[in-house]
């Protein structure tokens, strides 16, 4: 039997390489659902290339335009959040790749774990946001959450359950690892929006470059495996060649290592207990001959501290940081705030926001809603 697959997010760098998997292996795996949240152009390509059972514009002004796009195929056409938390939980689907940016991941990911849908987590945010809820749920409904963050596979795939010491999150460091902070104060999002070694969407592409990605895998990190703050170390890797390790109470660290191809990770989520055949470029150790590491700058990339600082207070704490990192981001794609200025407003909503130790979903809800009011008021205040 082939499985089922759900991609939210299909548009994305992370929905279009998934597709190129299934793709790869017609035998293996079959496109349930596709969803994207404006493309819609490209979501109408896709669905008459892959023939979903389902297809959903999260914008609704776009339904129009992709119902009459598909109009001359049996596939279902719905739009709407609410459409996309209902639709990951159709009967036949057995895995839901989550891959759509930011908060509004969170809610069609609670719903696929209640209908025990396993979870190929892209949407770093869910974990972000909401780790304790989310773990919690899996728990209850026994439903597996695999890894497709890089880092995080690379984890997954060394692990041993017994006796860790730690675990090391590789970075690239981004655009602007040697960067002074003076440099920083007036780099633009041009510059940005240059990965050294990875493709992927704007607002990732930001994040990593001011290292607010890396905090977030930190928090990921602790609910999936399960660990303290105090046991996930931080490592600039400008190769992205070691994707992340694991260190053993005896010393032994084991890596997992390849060239920087996202459908590596994607792939074994949806193959995960099996390695199945993947085409591309295979690591020619010739070709990278030296591998490099330092320890991250907290100083010049403030917000890795910031996410730290988060992950130890918890409560609701995470989720006012990514709120609040989703607002920066924005304000700095439209030129409406610094590179540095970004950090200093998460901190500063860090401080306004009222702290919840035990938030409830409803609790997620308010403070998300309360975090971007406060947030684009302080980044409207700082460009007076």
């Amino acid at each position: 039997m082939k499985k089922q697959i759900a991609i939210l997010g299909s548009t994305g760098s992370i929905g279009t390489q998934a597709l190129q998997v299934i793709e790869e292996h017609p035998d293996l795996y079959e496109v349930y659902a596709l969803t994207a949240n404006n493309k819609v152009d490209l979501l109408a390509e896709q669905a008459r290339k892959f023939q979903p059972e389902v297809v959903v514009i999260a914008n609704e002004d776009k339904y129009g335009i992709l119902k009459e796009a598909l109009a001359d195929l049996p596939i279902k056409v719905y739009a709407g959040a609410e459409a996309l938390c209902q639709v990951v939980e159709a009967q036949p689907i057995d895995i839901v790749l989550t891959a759509m940016v930011g908060y509004a991941g969170l809610k069609p990911t609670i719903n696929a774990i209640k209908a025990r849908k396993t979870i190929a987590l892209a949407n770093k945010e869910t974990l972000v946001v909401a780790g304790e809820l989310i773990t919690a749920l899996a728990s209850q409904y026994q439903t597996p959450i695999l890894p497709v963050d890089s880092e995080h596979s690379a984890i997954f795939q060394c692990l041993e359950m017994n006796n860790v010491h730690k675990v090391i999150l590789t970075a690239s460091g981004g655009p602007f690892r040697t960067f002074t902070m003076e440099q920083l104060q007036t780099v633009t999002k041009e510059q940005a929006l240059k990965h050294p070694n990875w493709s992927m969407g704007a607002k990732i592409t930001i994040d990593s470059a001011s290292m607010m990605n890396k905090g977030f895998e930190v928090m990921e990190a602790k609910w999936l495996f399960g660990v303290t703050p105090e046991q996930i170390e931080v490592v600039v890797h400008p190769q992205s060649v070691i994707h992340s390790m694991v260190e053993f109470e005896d010393g032994a660290v084991k890596a997992q290592l390849g060239v920087p191809d996202m459908r590596l990770p994607i792939q074994y989520a949806f193959s995960y207990p099996k390695r199945e055949s993947l085409s591309g470029e295979r690591l020619d150790f010739a070709k990278y001959n030296t591998l490099t590491f330092e320890n991250p700058d907290t100083t010049r990339f403030r917000n890795l501290a910031l996410a730290y600082e988060a992950l130890h207070q918890g409560g609701n704490m995470p989720c006012i940081v990514n709120a609040a990192n989703e607002v920066v981001v924005a304000a700095f794609l439209k030129d409406q705030i610094s590179f540095l200025g970004m950090s200093e407003v998460i901190e500063k909503s860090m401080a306004k926001v009222p702290f919840i130790k035990t938030p409830t979903y409803g609790d997620y809800v308010s403070t998300d809603a309360e975090t971007r009011r406060i947030a684009a008021e302080l980044v409207i205040n700082g460009m007076k």
